[in-house]
């Protein structure tokens, strides 16, 4: 096989294996990562780690197709109502299940080789992160079947990712990182949560069990979003306390957004048609030139909004540990 081969090959499988969801996964890490710096955490180990956790999450977006589609494939019914880019380049025959299984394994094992050398450099604690991760990545798809997907995300994004990262580059861990941990990875659930939330009634005709479904209603289910963002400020704010530093509230900046997502939402329950208004606060909109004139644009939009919250949280909640 050429080089330009293996080069697009590469580039077949990044854009399919989700990378816009790598910017707030990149935020997640900076916070954690600026904080561990203000307590003398080693930058390069830092770094390591944030491709370790790159690979890591890339290989679970695609294990997750490999799971969601190996089930889909045993009832016709449920691969020709999902979404029509679910799994879009397996059902166009531009992969196989199979090759699909070995870029996954080959990812896994790029992420395994970062955290052999932060085990040497760190500690044996790596070894523990590290398998909880794999464990994740690979079983994601089962806990989001079984409505488990939210603890999931939150223990990646919390607990893991924050303490690993503080672990890696201090050599210790710390109950005041658990606290920021679960500030910032609500905000990272509530995207999920919120895409799962417009996905409500395809879920239930699809019979796939999402925490939402098992809510019962629309509305009990986007109730509590206002409850995992609730959560996560109450957290947020601990933390402020416990570091002694009130300038971490100045993510609660946020607030009014959260409101505004809300009511943004609720219409949407009524009509998925319908189309706010959109202000300067709500971008970055992707390629949004494009997409408003779509169908999709309502979910979409919404979708992003819920992103960018998350974004300016994480942003000035990085910002705030630069004044630590």
């Amino acid at each position: 096989m050429q080089l330009n081969d293996v080069i697009e090959k590469i580039k077949f499988w990044y854009k399919n294996s989700r990378p816009y969801s790598i910017p707030i996964t990149f935020l997640s890490w900076l916070v954690i990562f600026v904080y561990s710096l203000k307590h003398d955490g080693n930058p390069l180990l830092g770094l390591i780690a944030f491709v370790g956790i790159s690979l890591t999450h890339l290989a679970t977006n695609l294990a997750d197709d490999y799971f969601d589609y190996k089930n889909l494939c045993q009832n016709p019914f449920m691969l020709d109502s999902t979404k029509p880019l679910k799994c879009k380049y397996l059902k166009e025959g531009y992969a196989t299940i199979e090759d699909l299984r070995n870029v996954v394994c080959a990812m896994l094992g790029f992420a395994a080789v970062t955290g052999v050398i932060l085990f040497f450099a760190s500690g044996w604690l790596v070894a523990v992160f590290a398998l909880i991760a794999l464990f994740i990545a690979i079983f994601y798809s089962k806990f989001s079947s079984h409505g488990l997907g939210d603890i999931a995300v939150i223990t990646a994004y919390g607990p893991l990712m924050f303490e690993g990262v503080y672990y890696v580059m201090t050599g210790e861990l710390s109950f005041e990182v658990l606290l920021l941990s679960f500030a910032c990875a609500m905000f990272v659930e509530a995207i999920l949560y919120a895409h799962m939330l417009m996905d409500f009634d395809e879920d239930v005709t699809c019979r796939k069990r999402t925490f939402c479904t098992l809510l019962k209603t629309k509305s009990h289910a986007l109730n509590f979003l206002m409850i995992v963002y609730i959560i996560g400020y109450i957290f947020l704010g601990i933390f402020s306390q416990k570091a002694g530093n009130n300038i971490y509230l100045i993510s609660y900046l946020t607030m009014p957004m959260v409101y505004e997502l809300y009511i943004y939402l609720e219409k949407y329950n009524e009509d998925k048609t319908s189309l706010p208004d959109i202000y300067p606060w709500h971008y970055p909109l992707d390629n949004w030139d494009t997409v408003k004139n779509t169908s999709n644009a309502p979910f979409l939009f919404r979708f992003m909004y819920a992103r960018n919250i998350s974004t300016y949280f994480m942003v000035l909640v990085a910002i705030a540990a630069v004044f630590d």
